[in-house]
């Protein structure tokens, strides 16, 4: 696989996602608000001395907005490939959950809904260790519920 190399925003939001998620960003934000109550009496609590603190942490909230968002993305995107790896790579596994992050709310409940029925399918057996395919789930059960009972009446 090649890497390419990354462009100027991506190494800038990679280190001030990394620098604002520090103990050094916390304990520099916290002494920005300490110096800012302790000058509360020197500017007698005035609208201007109010208004300095309520810019700068809407501008500060409002870029963070982004970069925090930038690198959810990034992490998202990085589980889903892992994952895609993983059900891809499972010879028991279905295929068709590669990629799922990309069906319709619809259509994803119409799935959730699915694995509610295979989840009270393993109920009925006691045993919540049995694996189900979506593609064969009721062929899958009916094999495995006639292979419990012929192990039991042995």
């Amino acid at each position: 696989m090649i890497m390419k190399k990354k462009n100027f925003f991506e190494r800038f939001s990679n280190w001030a996602t990394a620098a604002t998620g520090s103990s050094a960003a916390f304990l520099t934000a916290l002494t920005i608000i300490i110096i800012w109550l302790v000058t509360g009496p020197v500017f007698k609590y005035s609208d201007t001395w109010q208004l300095i603190i309520n810019t700068g942490t809407t501008i500060v909230t409002f870029l963070m907005v982004f970069l925090i968002q930038k690198a959810q993305n990034k992490d998202s995107k990085a589980i889903h490939l892992k994952l895609n790896e993983l059900v891809a790579s499972h010879e028991g596994s279905s295929n068709r959950m590669v990629n799922i992050e990309d069906l319709t709310e619809e259509e994803l409940d119409h799935l959730y809904k699915f694995y509610i029925s295979l989840s009270k399918l393993a109920q009925k057996e006691d045993d919540l260790t049995r694996t189900h395919s979506i593609d064969a789930a009721q062929e899958n059960h009916q094999r495995k519920s006639s292979r419990y009972k012929k192990r039991n009446e042995r």
